[in-house]
């Protein structure tokens, strides 16, 4: 799903304009965005949690050459679905 069938799909589901919609969702990724910059956990109950996660600086190796090559250290984002959501995803038969 792209960006503007996003919007579209939350214009309708909401009932308001797509501009409004567009605004509504960029608000929530700046504020999860802003929220994992000061190491916050953002979470919903249902849905899932958003967290960071730090990787320490390490030695790689360059798959063409096997030369090491310094891996700086960094944060990453992570997403963690919720027991409710991987229920829906994964039905009993």
């Amino acid at each position: 799903m792209t960006k503007a069938e996003l919007i579209d799909a939350i214009a309708k589901q909401a009932d308001v304009s797509k501009a409004d919609a567009e605004k509504t969702v960029g608000a929530f990724f700046d504020i999860v965005v802003d929220a994992a910059k000061k190491g916050e956990k953002i979470a919903w109950p249902g849905f899932g949690s958003f967290s960071t996660s730090k990787s320490a600086a390490r030695t790689g190796r360059n798959p063409q050459t096997g030369a090491a090559v310094n891996i700086s250290a960094s944060t990453r984002m992570k997403f963690t679905s919720s027991s409710t959501l991987k229920a829906e995803l994964n039905p009993k038969k």
